[in-house]
């Protein structure tokens, strides 16, 4: 199987993005696959999430990365090694917030990112991008460079207010930009089953994108919620949660559609 790039965006705040893209890639990890992590959010939470908060390699952070006069097509001296085995990171720190005005003015601002990670797409079997909750133009870099995007949504009320923008601009990706981008699937996360809600939103989901729902859902846990203040996975902080259960079933679900697609 070739490598896969997959971006986790949307542009709503709070739906799961940095957990699942942590949690889903430290299950492949620990499964055996090997994989690489990219903080494009200027929060940073994916960096800390997995205990390399304010690291870097001597080449820098993704903000060096992806903010170079010509663009950068060496990824592997920003890579860090993380304490999960198989999985390692392209961190990010504050300073991309300053990234998406400097890279306007950049040539090839939009495939900075696809430039970078071709030069290190043989060295994983997955590569997985955490978005910042906007459509800005580091979401826009992920979306250019990757294969299909997976979407976290959160089971609430709005959960499918905003989604047309996010469907919106990967259409308009594909027709300017990236024409093979797919979308990987779509993850209903904070999911309470007690609730009519949401077993309405997730009626609403599945009505609306179909086969590309998981079946797997992902809970509400407290453990998902503590696990990323110790810098770890929550299959390494608490591997009987519900939430690390939840997300191996996920890796389970995701790497038999790549071996379905395939």
């Amino acid at each position: 199987m070739s490598s896969r790039i997959v971006a986790v965006a949307n542009q709503k705040g709070g739906v799961g993005k940095t957990t699942t893209t942590i949690n889903l890639a430290a299950s492949l990890a620990l499964g055996g696959q090997r994989v690489l992590l990219v903080d494009v959010d200027p929060q940073g939470n994916l960096t800390s999430g997995v205990g390399q908060k304010g690291k870097a390699t001597d080449a820098g952070t993704v903000y060096q990365a992806l903010t170079t006069a010509e663009p950068t097509t060496d990824a592997r001296p920003f890579v860090l090694h993380t304490s999960v085995e198989r999985m390692d990171l392209i961190p990010a720190d504050r300073n991309l917030t300053g990234a998406e005005i400097e890279m306007v003015t950049l040539s090839g601002r939009e495939e900075r990112l696809r430039a970078l990670l071709a030069s290190i797409r043989d060295d994983y079997d997955w590569i997985f991008v955490d978005c910042p909750p906007s459509l800005g133009l580091l979401t826009l870099n992920a979306l250019v460079a990757a294969d299909a995007v997976l979407i976290p949504l959160h089971c609430e009320y709005f959960a499918l207010e905003g989604l047309a923008d996010l469907v919106g601009t990967m259409r308009r990706v594909r027709a300017a930009l990236n024409p093979s981008l797919d979308i990987e699937g779509v993850l209903l996360t904070m999911f309470d089953e007690r609730t009519n809600l949401g077993q309405q939103v997730a009626t609403d989901v599945r009505a609306f994108f179909k086969d590309k729902v998981f079946r797997t859902v992902i809970p509400r846990n407290v453990r998902l919620g503590e696990a990323p203040s110790h810098g770890m996975p929550v299959i390494v902080y608490d591997v009987k949660s519900r939430g690390a259960e939840a997300y191996l079933a996920l890796a389970r679900e995701v790497l038999q559609r790549s071996v379905a697609a395939a």
